[in-house]
């Protein structure tokens, strides 16, 4: 490309002496020869560039792949950590059952202690609404037998309550 270019311009001079000083034609040579210099630098910038943005888009994919499974692995951590703090609350749980079972000084803790007599009362309305639940359940078999209207039943119990 150079050597056109100069071939060109020296192809021209000899045509452009009678017209033009040769002071002129060097200036002008010199600089279009700066200006390729300048056009050829920005074009290697552009190509090393355009390199660079290929790179970057051949990466994407890889780096959201790698972002989706460090997602995954996050959430998989979450839900081990979740699992051993149940884990851990169920054996404290546990280890306070047993100690209080163990436990020498049982009678005393027993009548100072209001967390395990609230325990107890506890189970015990627990297995009473059960068992209330269970003849509530027979009933309502019983009554569907029958052929009466539950609804209107379910309705009245509601309202009186």
């Amino acid at each position: 490309m150079a050597l056109n270019f100069l071939s060109s311009l020296f192809g021209k001079k000899k045509k452009q002496e009678e017209t033009t000083t040769p002071s002129e034609v060097e200036e002008v040579t010199y600089e279009e020869l700066e200006e390729t210099a300048e056009d050829k630098e920005t074009n290697e910038q552009i190509n090393q560039l355009m390199e660079r943005i290929n790179e970057i888009e051949n990466d994407l994919p890889r780096i959201k792949i790698s972002i989706d499974t460090i997602k995954k692995n996050i959430q998989e951590l979450r839900d081990d950590i979740d699992r051993l703090d149940k884990t851990i609350k169920d054996v404290m749980m546990l280890y306070e059952v047993i100690s209080q079972e163990i436990n020498p000084f049982k009678e005393q803790l027993g009548q100072e202690n209001p967390l395990s007599n609230e325990i107890q009362e506890l189970r015990k309305e627990l297995e009473d609404l059960k068992m209330e639940l269970a003849q509530v359940k027979n009933d309502i078999k019983v009554l569907a037998g029958y052929g009466v209207d539950i609804d209107s039943i379910i309705y009245e119990v509601l309202a009186e309550v």
